[in-house]
């Protein structure tokens, strides 16, 4: 690992103000001025990986860009490597392409579920799980997470169990957790299969974080918990949260079981999905082939910029917490010690901190108080987001 680290430099790292980055040009629009560092959309201000890189060059000199199949192997390297990194074996059978996870789950949605039919999320969430369901004239049902005095998240079983009836069909589950950073244990995620397979609810499990884990945790797959669990999952992995690769718009929906695939297709087809950019198939399947070595320096990376983060928060604990973190480069801020409305909070953040993050209410009322920053950056860059959220905190102790 001394090797990789010496390797992959994450000390600075392209500039992406004037490529269109969508986290740049919208800060006018989302916070009302330029002068923020953008730190919400959750890609990462760190260069893609150079082999992706080049495999997309080297096809580039072939002239004609036109429709192409996603080709099995590129298929095949998302088996192995899921296989190799997490223990569970899909088949060539099992996958289907998707431009994006949300696409995935909207189609979930369609083809698990019709119009007044309960769907699960666990909030505070990502907030396409809620938007998702809302659009689609689905009841939401909320399982909020519990969090204990130390700012850890869990499952609530119980409440989970007391709000299924039987129009529940479906439960969107986020493994790992955005934003709350939880990698789920084994333990946990077989209490949630009990419920489900008593209840005939289908799972779908966005595991696009699974590779961005730190040690000592570990990822599990939903389906791989046993046959039962393969049999009523539709698992949503990708490339864009890893390799920061959501520019080429690829992921994919593993689905073991038959009759499950066959359901999901169905509405899967009426979308028209077709099979993606050919730069795209040849990116993926390099990342899964040649890019270990980068994301093992990168993950020691992003875990440095966490600490760097946290080590702020504990000298101004009175106003902010840092969510322990298992997983993703999505700090959960925990700012109700500054006590203060979420608009203000916000506010706080813009005008005083000049950050630009995610408000902790867009992910459910659970988020209130609360504010998500994307520390995937360069170590310069984090510097300056750490000196720029220290004086604003400096001022307000100050003032």
């Amino acid at each position: 690992m001394e090797k990789a680290l010496k390797k992959y430099s994450f000390e600075t790292a392209s500039e992406r103000e004037g490529t269109n980055a969508e986290k740049y040009v919208l800060r006018k629009q989302l916070f009302g001025t330029d002068d923020v560092l953008p730190v919400w959309v959750a890609d990462m201000d760190i260069d893609t990986p150079s082999c992706v890189l080049d495999a997309v060059k080297k096809r580039l000199q072939h002239p004609i860009i036109g429709y192409e199949e996603v080709p099995a192997s590129a298929y095949q390297a998302q088996i192995d490597w899921v296989k190799h990194e997490h223990g569970m074996e899909f088949y060539l059978d099992d996958m289907l392409y998707s431009h994006s996870v949300v696409a995935s789950m909207h189609t979930a949605i369609e083809a698990f579920t019709k119009e007044g039919d309960g769907v699960i999320v666990q909030t505070p969430v990502y907030p396409p799980f809620f938007h998702s369901v809302l659009q689609l004239n689905r009841k939401l049902i909320k399982n909020s997470l519990h969090v204990d005095k130390y700012g850890e998240y869990s499952f609530d079983i119980e409440d989970f169990k007391a709000k299924i009836d039987e129009n529940t069909k479906l439960l969107l589950l986020c493994s790992p957790h955005n934003p709350v950073g939880r990698v789920w244990k084994k333990k946990e995620l077989k209490e949630i299969l009990e419920v489900c397979i008593e209840h005939n609810i289908v799972v779908f499990a966005d595991e696009i974080h699974s590779d961005l884990v730190y040690k000592p945790f570990k990822h599990t797959v939903f389906a791989s918990l046993d046959e039962r669990a393969k049999d009523i999952t539709v698992t949503a992995l990708g490339v864009g949260k890893t390799f920061n690769m959501a520019g080429f718009a690829m992921s994919t929906v593993a689905i073991a079981n038959e009759e499950l695939r066959k359901q999901f297709k169905k509405a899967y087809e009426k979308v028209h999905f077709a099979q993606g950019c050919v730069l795209s198939h040849v990116a993926f399947e390099t990342a899964y082939r040649e890019a270990k070595e980068w994301l093992e320096a990168l993950k020691i990376h992003l875990y440095y910029n966490y600490l760097m983060l946290n080590e702020i928060a504990k000298k101004y604990s009175k106003y902010i917490k840092v969510t322990p973190i298992e997983a993703t480069y999505l700090a959960w801020l925990d700012c109700r010690g500054m006590g203060i409305k979420d608009k203000e909070l916000r506010a706080f953040f813009i005008n005083e901190a000049k950050l630009g993050l995610n408000a902790g209410i867009s992910f459910g009322r659970e988020g209130s108080g609360y504010m998500r920053l994307n520390f995937a950056v360069s170590s310069a860059k984090m510097r300056e987001i750490v000196q720029r959220l220290e004086r604003a905190l400096q001022r307000r102790e100050i003032g």
